[in-house]
């Protein structure tokens, strides 16, 4: 293999992962359709490749089925609460707050391990929470009331889809330490699914039918950010540094923004660029930090942000 074989990868799918927002703002679906649909003909298209490793899956302890479920029940968590963020806030905006889920996992890992946070990390992640507040608090500024509470709505519901998928980072983290990637993933999007169905149905909201143009978008949703996105990200950490993908990541608020500018004519405000920058920064340096003080061991498959493992696809936009 070419060595920049796997570079070009990432490149190529943090590009398919930015599209992801667009795509949801060209849908005239509810917010929940769009999450099953995406959840659904995902779990789908990846079932040929799970089914031959389903006895893993079988073998679980009680507490790890337990987790895989709940990591399902969070994954849904976060596509409704972030699609239904991009109905009332800008792509650049939701985008960015909802990217800032490592924070989370940090101060997660933090809390729960009693662990010592060293000052750059410390300082990183101050930096890219200032940029957080500023950016939720963005559209409040404007002389539009009415347009500034709908922006601060839908910044809320993207800082709560950040929460949502730190949790499923932090369970999957724990999961995937005995379940390979692909079972796990496939299990985790059919939970998913499941339980946004569940929703749907308590809300009497319609499965169908939707127009033709519609299924397209479902479709694209489902091969073009989330298995040409996410299936090469787990890929390409066999081949590039944990540190180096982490990185790449931070892109997927700049390629979302630059593609809603170019595609939808939404241009990001200055508030949103000043704490967009903030933020990235912020992220950047804590998540290096994070990154080299949990340095996995020859032989160990790093994730995202010096996680020991992959926690199933990277964030799941």
């Amino acid at each position: 293999m070419h060595p920049l074989a796997p570079l070009l990868a990432l490149a190529g799918a943090v590009l398919a992962i930015s599209f992801s927002s667009v795509l949801i703002r060209f849908s005239q679906a509810p917010s929940a359709v769009i999450a099953f649909y995406r959840m659904a003909l995902t779990t789908v298209l990846l079932l040929p490749w799970a089914w031959r490793e389903v006895h893993r899956v079988r073998r679980l302890p009680p507490g790890l089925r337990g987790a895989t479920v709940l990591s399902g029940v969070l994954l849904a968590g976060h596509f409704l609460t972030w699609i239904a963020s991009l109905r009332y806030t800008s792509v650049a905006a939701s985008v960015l707050l909802v990217t800032s889920h490592p924070l989370y996992v940090m101060a997660a890992d933090a809390w729960l391990l009693r662990e010592r946070v060293p000052p750059r990390r410390l300082l990183g992640a101050l930096l890219a929470l200032t940029g957080v507040a500023v950016v939720t608090f963005a559209g409040a500024g404007t002389g539009d009331l009415a347009a500034g509470s709908r922006a601060l709505y839908g910044n809320f519901l993207a800082v709560a889809g950040s929460w949502f998928f730190a949790g499923y980072i932090l369970i999957g983290r724990r999961v995937r330490q005995v379940l390979p990637v692909m079972p796990y993933t496939t299990v985790v999007y059919g939970v998913a699914a499941a339980v946004i169905a569940l929703g749907l149905l308590a809300t009497g909201t319609p499965f169908g039918p939707y127009p033709g143009r519609e299924l397209l978008i479902f479709v694209a949703l489902a091969v073009v950010p989330t298995l040409g996105g996410h299936t090469v990200l787990n890929w390409a950490l066999e081949y590039v540094p944990a540190s180096v993908v982490s990185v790449s990541i931070l892109g997927e608020p700049v390629g979302a923004a630059l593609l809603a500018w170019l595609l939808l004519g939404e241009a990001p405000s200055g508030v949103e660029l000043a704490g967009g920058a903030l933020t990235l920064a912020g992220l950047f340096i804590a998540t290096q930090s994070a990154g080299r003080a949990a340095s996995p061991t020859a032989g160990e498959a790093p994730g995202p942000a010096g996680q020991d493992a992959p926690p199933g696809p990277s964030p799941a936009r």
